[in-house]
């Protein structure tokens, strides 16, 4: 009999679908005077290979909702679909209505609690902003709202970058550097990060706008970077 277990056990369909195979990392998001502004790299890694360089992790949901995602990529293309079939269920109301920045914060929220009890969880931590509003949901349905927020590796390396520099009447101008410092910092030391990003807004008067993607400027010779370390040499020495 417990043979018979074993074998059954050993001989099972694997499962692949509930743990992330192609994952972006960090996104941050902050308010500042007049809106609020995502950030993130448009990297995704197959495990720790740099697979997919234009992988866009910031998306508009309806006219002035953004919706940032790290984790895995698929799981980011099923929430954006079932958010556009909610939002043009919305347009055939023609009622005048839409759903916004909060309401689908809290919808996203039932989700990933619902999938998460089901042991088939949805793996992403996803930012939401709107013109007032900034909040995250994690992969097992927490969620809280803050000034400024950050995922993944993010929430270690930005986090403290942005407790000392931001304010709440920081220009748009500002905040965007912010952000751009800290993707800066994330992409010199988090090996799933890339220096070409996309950075999207949502205010009263404009709505939610992405950018195009850009690259931002690195410097290497810093003196941690530029000396080798242990006796190696070239690009196994520092």
């Amino acid at each position: 009999m417990a043979s018979l277990h074993l074998n059954a056990a050993t001989t099972a369909p694997s499962q692949h679908t509930k743990y992330p195979i192609v994952t972006g990392t960090s996104v941050l998001g902050l308010r500042y005077d007049g809106g609020v502004m995502v950030a993130a790299d448009t990297l995704c890694s197959y495990g720790s290979m740099a697979k997919y360089k234009d992988a866009r992790r910031i998306r508009t949901v309806g006219p002035a909702t953004l919706l940032g995602a790290s984790g895995e990529y698929s799981d980011f293309q099923s929430i954006m679909d079932m958010l556009e079939g909610m939002e043009q269920q919305n347009d055939n109301f023609d009622d005048g209505h839409s759903t916004d920045a909060q309401q689908t914060h809290s919808y996203l929220r039932a989700v990933m609690y619902q999938r998460r009890s089901k042991m088939n969880p949805l793996w992403n931590d996803l930012v939401v902003a709107g013109p007032n509003f900034l909040g995250l949901v994690d992969k097992i349905g927490t969620t809280y709202t803050d000034n400024f927020i950050a995922t993944g590796f993010g929430s270690y390396l930005a986090i403290p970058i942005l407790r000392k520099k931001w304010r709440p009447t920081m220009s748009e101008g500002e905040a965007r550097g912010l952000l751009e410092d800290c993707l800066k910092v994330l992409f010199y030391r988090d090996c799933r990060a890339l220096n070409r990003i996309q950075i999207a807004k949502v205010t009263e008067e404009g709505g939610a706008v992405v950018s195009e993607p850009y690259e931002i400027e690195t410097d290497w010779s810093a003196a941690s970077f530029a000396t080798t370390k242990g006796g190696l040499e070239g690009d196994g020495g520092w």
